[in-house]
């Protein structure tokens, strides 16, 4: 049987609760066998709604106690933008480090009460406190671009028929891991220049992947050369395309090209293989020797793999 709505079920508590209040015995075993019969509720659930009488019901939203105010509401935003708009799930875990981090430099000033709040807030809340002013900063449905894509879009596409025989100093950059089989924990990374016209290559060690620490090792390499650096042309790794990167090779008067994305043949790879080269014997051949393969359970005896 079709189950009737809550407000037509007030609607029919309404119009026979008087009748079921005044009527005799047998009177309001047959209004009470009608009703259960229509809404389909039990015998004792129907007879407490009839006894009960009219349902007085509060229109509206339930009045609640707000316990996040809009002190609350203006930090939250506060940390919000610090932490380039993210979501609630991702903000809640940080809310404590981005808090005491802000408050150490000087960018925020909470009271204790408001700081208390701040820090007990939901991940849901969050969300629902944010819906605003995320609908006004376009953010709600739309996600925002890497920073990475707007400095690709500034740097030339360079492929392999691009250069023209170029004169000494145009140079390949990249970065070789030496971390093994998995590239996991802390590692040194070396960059490696190498000279288009020729062959000339450089390395230097990187103990850490940081934009500015390779615009400084990039310049200790710039003395090494036996000429001057014309151009540099990097893969779309985002500790290149940077901004740090960029101006450093605009301000140096370098040529900063990169290749085309997701197409490794546009360039040419000499210095990954340079550098392999100049690499340790034990990173080479850790490298090597982890090579499992993908079907050896399905193997016979006949396959070319054994």
């Amino acid at each position: 049987m079709r189950r009737i709505s809550m407000a037509a079920r007030d609607e029919l508590v309404a119009a026979i609760a008087g009748r079921y209040a005044q009527g005799d015995r047998a009177e309001r075993g047959r209004i009470l066998d009608e009703f259960a019969a229509v809404t389909g509720f039990h015998r004792k659930h129907a007879m407490r709604l009839l006894r009960a009488g009219q349902v007085t019901r509060r229109c509206g939203p339930r009045p609640g106690r707000r316990v996040y105010d809009e002190a609350v509401r203006e930090a939250l935003i506060v940390v919000w933008e610090a932490s380039d708009r993210i979501c609630g799930k991702r903000l809640r875990p940080l809310l404590p480090i981005l808090v005491e981090a802000m408050e150490r430099h000087g960018h925020l000033q909470l009271v204790p009460e408001v700081r208390t709040r701040l820090l007990a807030i939901s991940a849901a809340t969050i969300d629902r406190a944010l819906r605003d002013i995320r609908q006004q900063a376009g953010t709600a449905t739309r996600r925002r671009s890497a920073p990475s894509a707007a400095i690709r879009r500034s740097v030339p596409v360079r492929t392999f028929d691009g250069w023209n025989d170029p004169s000494p100093g145009f140079v390949e950059a990249d970065l070789v891991a030496h971390s093994g089989p998995v590239a996991k924990g802390s590692f040194v990374q070396t960059l490696v220049l190498t000279d288009i016209a020729t062959g000339w290559t450089e390395c230097a060690p990187l103990l850490v992947r940081e934009q500015r620490l390779l615009t400084e090792v990039l310049g200790e390499l710039r003395k090494l050369l036996p000429f001057p650096l014309l151009g540099l042309d990097t893969d779309n790794d985002s500790v290149f395309m940077n901004e740090t990167v960029r101006d450093y090779c605009k301000q140096a008067g370098i040529e900063f090209t990169r290749c085309r994305p997701i197409a490794r043949t546009t360039r040419r790879g000499w210095s990954r293989r340079m550098a392999q080269s100049c690499a340790a014997p034990s990173a080479i051949a850790a490298s090597r020797v982890w090579k499992p393969r993908r079907h050896w359970r399905a193997c016979t005896p006949r396959c070319a793999c054994s």
